[in-house]
């Protein structure tokens, strides 16, 4: 991008993204700017007219608007979690994070979740995923990943059927609650994304885990 372009570009991709309103992790504003970033480089390849500068702009501008809605959204959403699991965040019993602009992450703990090699879901978690249906029945524009894990105890064999299957279950669950399936996707990663030592009982409960990657479709 030349200089010129730049000293036009830049001020819209700041105004942009400073007009969207941001969240209380201010992901917005990166979002917009992420945005502004990747339509000027698409609208530099798609002027029809000759006239680069032209479809670089309108790229950023389209781009940042872009990028700020998904970030807003997001905002919005992550926003609803919290407030709706506060009693199970807690009691960590689930955890939340923003691991992207796009991007959210739910991590339901084993120990409520689950009885040990058991794939059903318990029935006294239930309510707490009601209360994840909701939202998720709210914020239709998302796609849901669930991803389960175990820690390392018995056959790598045995752990990624069990991390399959609980991954179903919860897919299961949220689907009859009226997430609609298409917007549920699931994944087994057994025991090979461990996030503490499978040397200690504490840490071994930690790796076993369904996570929930919550993202907005179009992002």
């Amino acid at each position: 991008m030349s200089k010129k372009i730049a000293a036009l570009v830049l001020p819209l991709i700041l105004l942009t993204g400073c007009a969207a309103t941001q969240g209380p992790n201010g992901k917005t504003t990166y979002g917009a700017i992420g945005g502004a970033l990747v339509g000027a480089l698409l609208g530099s390849q798609m002027d029809n007219d000759g006239n680069r500068d032209t479809g670089i702009i309108v790229g950023a501008l389209a781009g940042a608007a872009a990028g700020g809605a998904i970030g807003n959204y997001m905002d919005r959403q992550e926003a609803a979690m919290r407030a709706q699991l506060e009693d199970e965040r807690r009691r960590n019993a689930i955890e939340i994070e923003r691991i992207k602009d796009d991007t959210l992450r739910l991590v339901l703990n084993d120990d409520v979740s689950f009885d040990f090699n058991s794939a059903q879901v318990k029935p006294s978690f239930h309510k707490s995923l009601d209360k994840v249906n909701q939202v998720l029945g709210h914020y239709s524009s998302s796609r849901i990943t669930i991803v389960g894990h175990t820690d390392s105890k018995g056959s790598e064999s045995y752990n990624q059927s069990l991390s399959e299957r609980r991954a179903s279950a919860v897919k299961n669950y949220l689907s009859g609650g009226g997430v609609v399936v298409s917007r549920l996707n699931t994944l087994g990663r057994g025991e090979l994304q461990p996030r503490d030592t499978n040397d200690t009982s504490a840490g071994r409960s930690r790796n076993r885990r369904v996570e929930l990657l919550v993202q907005a479709i179009g992002s």
